[in-house]
């Protein structure tokens, strides 16, 4: 074991073995903020004083990847996974299905290196995630009644045309870049600052199984909380029954985790890992957007509300401690936003 030392001298460990069950380690990171800081710099860890008072006992720090050039964490899982390929597979192009922040990610990725994107999506998905994947240069297919279906037609793309798949879960290079968030906070901590507790919303879960791999050679011990839709609680139903659970449908509006299963390689590392799941229903969710918004003047997307909501539910537990959440994506469709606004969801 070995101690990576950053510009400011502080260190990481590096070189500790993960955990039994995780997919990756530190080390992994470690090689995708290498390949990611060329083309991404830093987000803001930020403390609100007006949303703490929105949850009185309780500090929050959050990590702002609403500002993203993408609008979303997801953007270092692209660039971590297209910087990742040999040049014969970017050649071939990639292929990847999507609501929205994991195709933008991967479109982005695509327009820096010059790769071939193309993103399916399901039918009716957010439009302006789609006119935006357009822009960044992605061709869109949309397809099936959810993301699970899209998923099949990105499977069939990849057996027609041989791309590359770029799965938004089920690979080891997203689980890194999703962990250089991760990274990015408790460097920004610092050697004298802590969090008490890390809440992260959860859809396929890249973002915890990052969290936990960083926090594992970080700071061991902290707690990482996962937090679903209660309408969509695939994950979350799977984490409680130590075994894979599916849903019959995702009914809730923050898209970004609307998922009908559990996925291979994020489950168990997220049993083993994880302090707790808890859910929070979609009227939660929209009354933290509402929130966010009044007191912090930052528009999030419904996932990236997810961690207050949690934050206000767990406050008994976390009274007088400081928590970590993520404002992990900003791409809220407008007619959404409206009808959150005027109090119907």
């Amino acid at each position: 074991m070995k101690k990576w030392r950053r510009g400011d001298g502080r260190a990481i460990l590096s070189g500790m073995p993960p955990l039994p069950s995780a997919p990756i380690s530190v080390d992994d990171v470690l090689a995708a903020r290498e390949r990611v800081s060329p083309f991404l710099t830093p987000t803001p860890l930020r403390s609100h004083p007006a949303l703490d008072a929105a949850i009185p006992g309780v500090t929050l720090l959050v990590k702002h990847e609403n500002v993203q050039p993408t609008g979303s964490f997801k953007v270092r899982n692209g660039v971590a996974t297209i910087t990742a390929l040999s040049a014969a597979e970017r050649a071939r192009g990639v292929v990847g299905a999507t609501t929205g922040n994991h195709g933008l990610g991967l479109a982005f990725a695509g327009r820096q290196l010059g790769v071939s994107v193309t993103i399916c999506v399901p039918r009716g998905n957010n439009p302006e995630k789609n006119a935006a994947l357009r822009a960044w240069g992605a061709t869109v297919i949309e397809e099936g009644d959810d993301y699970d279906a899209a998923i099949g037609v990105a499977q069939r793309l990849v057996e027609s045309d041989g791309k590359t798949l770029a799965h938004s879960t089920n690979n080891v290079n997203v689980l890194a870049g999703a962990g250089t968030m991760t990274l990015e906070i408790h460097e920004q901590l610092g050697d004298t600052d802590s969090l008490d507790a890390l809440i992260i919303a959860i859809g396929g879960g890249s973002q915890a199984v990052g969290a936990l791999a960083v926090t594992q050679a970080v700071r061991p011990g902290l707690p990482v909380i996962g937090v679903q839709a209660s309408g969509a609680p695939a994950v979350h139903d799977s984490w409680h029954a130590r075994e894979p659970r599916r849903t019959d449908r995702a009914a809730t509006f923050a898209e970004g985790v609307a998922t009908r299963a559990s996925y291979p390689l994020t489950l168990s590392p997220l049993i083993d890992g994880l302090a707790d799941f808890i859910t929070v229903t979609d009227a939660e969710i929209a009354d933290a957007v509402r929130v966010i918004l009044s007191t912090t003047h930052h528009l999030v997307e419904g996932a990236g509300a997810i961690g207050f909501a949690a934050a206000r539910k767990l406050a008994p537990r976390l009274q007088g401690k400081r928590a970590g959440i993520i404002f992990c994506g900003a791409n809220m469709d407008t007619t959404v936003l409206r009808r959150i606004l005027n109090r119907e969801l």
